[in-house]
């Protein structure tokens, strides 16, 4: 049995049905098994509980051989934060998984140290150190920014607004990933004993600026738009004023200043060199893929209105500055 926590988000949603279409056993653990209801016909196993409790985990790792850790903490309803998530709840895991003898596979992000200016970075690290200490088998999978998650948050506000927000000027260029890339190789290591104990990074095939990403996202929906740009002072602000009122908000400040000037780019050939059978998915087709299937899910929802929007805003898996995304 191959426990996903954090199955029915972005990357959950590609990698589930790889690993379930090749016949493994899968349980997804999730705090909204309402977003899971699309699994069932895969003959997925669901189970309601939070990576924050440990008590929840202990019980969804039962019979568990390998458990794969796709959750974050950046955003989202109840709270969470990258302490609570990625590094709490992921020692829940790591400690439930070492009792249970599991093997694990820890989804983290490229650039993750202990002093990195973005929380989730560091919060990813500590999690890869204490995977490192335990006495699992693991692998670490490392991937740049995904594709889908800013498509996704771009075609929603200029599908709700007639405009896209990029933070700061938007010139530094990002490396970006598809989701579906870094699930197949997250596949690879479940299915590989030969990569325990090896940090494997992706990438995707170019680095782009914010304001390149959302001239795409205009192009793929045929919404001309305006691009508008929330200045480096008004972040800094906020990181500095909203800090104790609004801890989420100071936080997507601080993260979005960070992607705006850190040096973010990425080499992926490394990856493709060694796993030579990965998909190579770049921006426009991925945003192609995410807007037919955001109208497929919508028609399905609610077919009377599912025409008049091709896509939405990703409900928790969001990113530095998505709450101005209305703005």
């Amino acid at each position: 049995m191959i426990l996903v926590a954090g199955g029915t988000g972005i990357l959950g949603t590609h990698l589930v049905p790889r690993l379930a279409q090749r016949g493994y056993p899968v349980r997804v653990l999730t705090r909204d098994p309402a977003r899971a209801r699309n699994l069932s016909e895969l003959g997925v196993e669901v189970v309601c509980g939070d990576v924050r409790d440990r008590h929840s985990v202990a019980k969804a790792l039962d019979g568990a051989g390998t458990v794969i850790s796709a959750v974050h903490g950046f955003a989202g309803p109840g709270g969470v934060s990258p302490a609570s998530v990625d590094r709490a709840g992921n020692a829940h895991l790591i400690g439930a998984a070492a009792r249970a003898g599991c093997a694990f596979v820890l989804v983290s992000v490229v650039g993750a140290a202990p002093a990195h200016p973005i929380g989730l970075f560091q919060e990813k690290h500590a999690a890869e150190q204490m995977l490192r200490a335990s006495c699992l088998p693991w692998t670490i999978v490392r991937a740049t920014a995904f594709m889908e998650t800013w498509g996704s948050i771009m075609s929603g506000m200029l599908t709700a607004s007639g405009k896209i927000l990029v933070f700061g000027r938007g010139n530094n260029r990002i490396n970006f990933v598809s989701a579906a890339d870094v699930a197949a190789l997250i596949e690879q290591a479940v299915i590989d004993p030969g990569l325990r104990g090896q940090v494997l990074q992706i990438g995707g095939p170019a680095n782009l600026t914010f304001n390149q990403v959302a001239g795409m996202v205009q192009e793929a929906t045929g919404r001309a738009g305006t691009v508008r740009h929330v200045p480096r002072p008004v972040l800094h602000a906020i990181s500095a004023l909203a800090g104790a009122v609004k801890p989420a908000l100071a936080r997507q400040a601080r993260a979005a200043l960070a992607m705006d000037t850190l040096d973010m780019t990425f080499d992926p050939n490394p990856a493709r060199q060694a796993f030579p059978g990965l998909p190579n998915t770049d921006m426009p087709a991925a945003l192609k893929q995410l807007l037919t299937c955001r109208r497929e899910a919508q028609q399905r929802d609610n077919p009377r209105t599912a025409p008049r929007r091709l896509d939405t805003q990703p409900s928790q898996e969001q990113a530095p500055g998505t709450r101005w995304s209305r703005g």
